[in-house]
């Protein structure tokens, strides 16, 4: 069986190297990824085909990393042979980069195993072939986009940009050069993240947010780019500039919606298999290009008043790059399209646009206000934390047919029911615990929006039924509205602007089950928008919300605690929050409630620690004790519950109220069993409670912590490394002072 294995694990890396006649494998940034994989698997075959018939083959050791490499190995073949020019680069970048990564460890610990048993190997094999091969592996390097992504998106928590340089790298290392190319990955993310919400895949979908807005500040730098390449004072009006290139417009089309671009990139993009249009999000009714005769003839006329010269757009634009860069003689002038990915408006000119009823599209992404500094390098970031900024999963008219419909309300058989389809598996956990796989972009992008003025009309005829005294009309208007909050920013932001969100806050204290859940969901969804969530603290909603987690349904307490958390993600609601009523019955919510309202109450827990003050209003409500009980991981929460304590570690009153809950010896076991991050939490949680208590640390040691700390402290984060080392080290002067 053991040979058996080995011999599936060759036949594996075979048909691996198959794939360089795969089309899927010619472009970038592929094409550099299977390279470096097909090195490393080039070292490792051979070897693997001199041990198949020895005892080697049945090394233990050996054995379990051959299962893992092989399920590695097959899982990258897979992504390479799913990969194609309209999914995510930033997604299949980071899907990719960790399993070559683990690919390139695994094959390290081979080829160390090896060498530490050279005396069983195989004629044919040296000593020195070992160590050629290990000194190889090792001179491939590491890859770095993924860190410089997850370091971008933790300056953007953390209320930093992301420098120039940082996302010239970026869009070196993925491919995003072009202003199409971040429109096309603009697009890509926005269904993966409405598919996401669909699902109810919180974690995913935040952290889809954090991408998109990392695209805004690519696309933003772009503008700068085109701004610094103007050798002329004459400014170019936005509206002669075609969307996709950010060039001039020579020969401007009109597609269906309205809208009016370059022709040579708009037939580019359609023939790239996209059939929505760029600006508006809405799918185009037909593909033929109608030539704008009237922004032809104003453009014309502008370059003669202004002396510019009109260069066709293939020689200021390489064609086959869609590169907006243009490279042409000092006369050649270049633009500045008021478009921005996360909401472009609609055309400001009437000439522009055959439609009076364009819509603006919204990628979920533009509000983002600053957040606070981790208080301490022990504390865990907000991002490192991401869950539950829920979207609400009703039955709606217009879920994809992937998703069956349920009676209307009828939420806990619609979800049961809801499957994903083939382009968004469901499953997709934190971006450091698992990466998605397979997530490609569908044909349909984005389902055609009813117009702006006809919402309004809608949300303005629900906002007099919720100030009616029939509840039966309070129950239709908050239901709908809970439905629309949770489609997509831009009906968010016309709820709020329509001044519903105070009345959905007086609701919340209405006496009828329905009205008050569907009144606190809708709230929860309105609450992704970051200017919502102040508008929505301003209204007094925190006190209400309280009131829903103290009085209300199940379902209405997941979504109160859901709804605080979400608030919590601005600073100032934090420290309001906090200084309110709200920890102790997040606390009881932890203690009694439902799986999913425990889980809603330990997220909110946590962006409330994350103010200082906070911890010990969390402490003396009595949540560690709960917190320790839900470390079982049967309840799958250790990583939440963890990292909570974590922060509450960092004050006296809580790493002591930890220790005498009896949680040392349970994190003991996550360091030793726990996911990466478990295992970093766990580590810095104990060198909190340890280094301020000998009879602690005594403890830890008597519960066998020594072994996973010297293992964490080689193969962990390197947070991880850092607190397991300092550990090992109150160890060690522990011992030398008994032994004194």
């Amino acid at each position: 069986m053991e040979i058996s294995l080995l011999n599936v694990l060759v036949n594996v890396i075979s048909s691996f190297s198959h794939l360089r006649f795969s089309r899927n494998v010619s472009s970038e940034p592929m094409l550099k990824y299977y390279q470096k994989e097909e090195e490393i698997l080039k070292l490792l075959k051979p070897t693997l085909e001199a041990i198949t018939n020895t005892d080697l083959a049945s090394d233990e050791v050996l054995l379990k990393i051959f299962e893992e490499l092989n399920q590695a190995v097959q899982e990258l073949r897979e992504l390479f042979e799913s990969w194609q020019l309209l999914c995510s680069k930033f997604y299949i970048v980071l899907q990719v980069e960790s399993l070559i990564s683990k690919i390139q460890i695994m094959a390290l610990n081979i080829f160390n195993q090896l060498k530490a048993s050279h005396q069983c190997l195989p004629n044919g094999l040296s000593f020195s072939h070992i160590e050629h091969c290990i000194e190889k592996v090792k001179n491939l390097g590491h890859e770095e986009t993924s860190f410089i992504i997850k370091e971008a998106i933790m300056e953007q928590v953390e209320g930093l940009g992301p420098s120039s340089e940082v996302l010239e790298k970026l869009a070196e290392n993925s491919g995003l050069s072009s202003n199409q190319e971040i429109l096309i990955e603009a697009l890509t993310l926005e269904k993966l993240k409405e598919n996401a919400e669909q699902i109810e895949n919180t974690t995913e979908a935040e952290y889809l947010r954090q991408i998109i807005t990392l695209v805004t500040y690519m696309h933003e730098r772009l503008i700068m780019l085109k701004e610094a390449q103007i050798s002329s004072q004459v400014p170019v009006p936005a509206d002669f500039c075609c969307p996709l290139s950010l060039e001039l417009m020579k020969d401007p089309v009109i597609v269906s919606s309205g809208q009016t671009y370059e022709r040579v990139f708009i037939k580019k993009w359609i023939d790239l298999g996209l059939n929505v249009c760029p600006n508006t999000r809405q799918t185009l009714a037909h593909t033929n290009l109608i030539p704008n005769y009237t922004v032809k003839a104003l453009i014309l006329n502008w370059c003669e008043l202004n002396n510019v010269k009109l260069v066709d757009p293939l020689v200021s634009s390489n064609l086959n790059h869609c590169s907006s860069t243009s490279e042409g003689s000092s006369n050649d002038m270049t633009c500045r399209q008021s478009l921005d990915i996360l909401r472009i408006s609609q055309t400001s000119s009437d000439n522009m646009s055959v439609s009076s009823d364009e819509i603006r599209a919204d990628l979920d992404g533009q509000d983002s206000s600053s957040q606070s500094r981790r208080e301490s390098s022990n504390a865990l970031s907000l991002e490192q934390y991401q869950t539950h900024v829920r979207t609400d999963l009703d039955s709606t008219a217009s879920l994809n047919e992937n998703f069956p419909q349920e009676t209307k309300g009828d939420d806990k058989v619609l979800k049961a029911q809801m499957t994903p389809s083939s382009e968004a598996r469901s499953g997709i956990l934190s971006i450091w615990q698992q990466q998605p796989k397979n997530l490609r972009l569908g044909s349909s992008l984005v389902e055609t929006r009813p117009s702006p003025s006809r919402i309004e009309t809608q949300v303005q005829n629900w906002a007099k039924e919720l100030k009616s005294s029939s509840i039966d009309a309070q129950r239709e208007a908050t239901a709908e509205l809970r439905l629309l909050a949770k489609h997509n920013m831009e009906n968010r932001i016309m709820i709020a602007t329509c001044g519903v969100i105070t009345l959905l806050v007086n609701l919340l204290q209405s006496t009828d089950t329905k009205i008050q859940e569907n009144a606190v969901t809708a709230l929860l969804n309105l609450s992704i928008n970051d200017n919502n969530k102040f508008a929505i603290a301003d209204a007094g909603a925190i006190d209400s919300l309280i009131h829903v987690l103290e009085t209300g349904s199940p379902e209405a307490k997941e979504n109160s605690a859901a709804a605080l958390y979400s608030l919590s993600m601005m600073e100032e609601n934090r420290i309001s929050i906090g200084r309110s009523r709200a920890i102790k019955p997040l606390v009881g919510l932890l203690a009694n409630g439902t799986p999913g309202g425990k889980k809603d109450a330990s997220t909110a827990l946590f962006n409330l620690s994350i103010f200082h003050e906070n911890k010990g209003r969390i402490v003396q409500a009595g949540a560690i004790k709960h917190l320790v009980g839900l470390m079982d991981p049967a309840a799958g929460m250790v990583d939440k519950v963890v990292a909570l304590l974590a922060n509450l570690a960092s004050i006296p009153e809580g790493r002591t109220e930890i220790g005498h809950q009896g949680a040392i010896p349970i994190l003991v076991d996550v360091i030793e069993l726990g996911s990466a991050r478990g295992k970093e939490n766990a580590a810095a949680t104990l060198l909190h409670i340890c280094s301020n208590s000998t009879r602690f640390l005594s403890l830890m040691i008597h519960e066998g912590a020594i072994p996973p700390l010297v293992a964490l402290s080689l193969s962990g984060t390197p947070r991880a490394k850092e607190k397991a080392q300092a550990l090992l080290n109150h160890c060690r002067s522990q011992r030398h002072g008994s032994a004194r």
